[in-house]
């Protein structure tokens, strides 16, 4: 087919405010990328019809990734005032297309569209193979869990609540720090840890087994504590145990699906510490992996850093739903 041509909207809407971007059609490049409150605008339409008027842009397509769950054709925002129906969005807007995906999904899709040369990455023995499923994952409020398939030359995102599994633990330490979890949780998953308030439940548990006082902290508060000038024991102990439980979490999808393509860790966490990430047991917990170590060692693990990829992800679905090859 020929190439595509013109832009499309993308969207990248979270619970504090939405990012608006035109995508090249030809070759997947961002332009004009604003970012709008949702607290002080009304809506999603509306700022998309502020977005067009100033950037005086023509486009017929548009995709946007969304911070909450997709079922059917309407929208109610889980920690955002937004609601609304596609349907009528898109024609109120006089749309050809308007696709809403996963804020995870965009994150899967981004992998196509950011070069690995943009990316950290932490150890592997081979290169990816470029046709091979990847792994995405990534901790931030929560712990977000992906898979991209390519088959009939077609990259596929396959939507996941893998962040919700129990907890894997490798250690006497770690069994100890889900074992006082457990006394407030009957469930104790992999996000319980994974996440800003898993850093958080980490602190707590070491503390509270260390026999010293459990402060009141945010996510911030237990990373600044790890690396100050004289750090706070229960906070680096919290963070190397994350470290560590992300080698093993990682280990268990690669496997599960094999991921040849690639393991990629986004999120809003790791980014934050990547050098002290890369330099943790991570890696050594990755590929501790029994009868499986020697094709975990193999494997690729990149850190996806670049704040536009959840854009970058969503201009590549809609690039591939329009005919590009990707």
């Amino acid at each position: 087919m020929s190439q595509l041509q013109g832009v499309a909207l993308v969207g990248d809407v979270g619970g504090t405010n939405a990012r608006l971007s035109l995508v090249n059609l030809a070759d997947g490049t961002l332009s004009n990328t604003k970012i709008y409150s949702s607290v002080e605008n009304e809506s999603l339409e509306k700022v998309i019809v502020k977005y067009r008027q100033e950037v005086n842009a023509q486009f017929d397509h548009a995709c946007i990734a969304i911070a909450c769950p997709l079922n059917g054709d309407y929208i109610k925002m889980t920690n955002n005032p937004w609601e609304f129906s596609i349907s009528q969005m898109k024609a109120n807007l006089g749309l050809k297309d308007l696709i809403f995906i996963n804020d995870f999904t965009a994150m899967s899709m981004s992998t196509t569209a950011i070069s690995i040369d943009q990316m950290e990455k932490i150890g592997g023995t081979e290169a990816i193979d470029d046709n091979a499923p990847k792994a995405i994952y990534g901790a931030g409020t929560g712990l977000g869990v992906g898979y991209l398939v390519k088959a009939g030359g077609k990259w596929t995102p396959l939507p996941s609540e893998g962040g919700h599994v129990y907890v894997s633990t490798t250690t006497d330490r770690q069994d100890a720090i889900v074992k006082e979890l457990r006394k407030q949780f009957d469930h104790v998953s992999a996000e319980r840890l994974l996440s800003g308030q898993g850093l958080v439940n980490l602190y707590k548990s070491i503390a509270t087994l260390n026999g010293h006082e459990v402060k009141d902290v945010q996510p911030c508060d237990v990373t600044s504590g790890a690396f100050a000038a004289n750090p706070c024991p229960d906070c680096k102990e919290a963070v190397d145990q994350f470290c560590a439980l992300m080698g093993v979490f990682g280990s268990n999808l690669a496997v599960n699906i094999l991921s040849r393509g690639g393991v990629y860790i986004a999120g809003g966490i790791v980014p934050r510490f990547v050098e002290y990430f890369k330099n943790s047991t991570f890696r050594a917990n990755f590929e501790n992996k029994g009868r499986y170590s020697d094709t975990l060692k193999k494997i690729p693990v990149y850190v996806i850093s670049a704040q536009d990829a959840g854009l970058l992800g969503a201009g590549a679905y809609i690039r591939q739903e329009l005919g590009a090859t990707l």
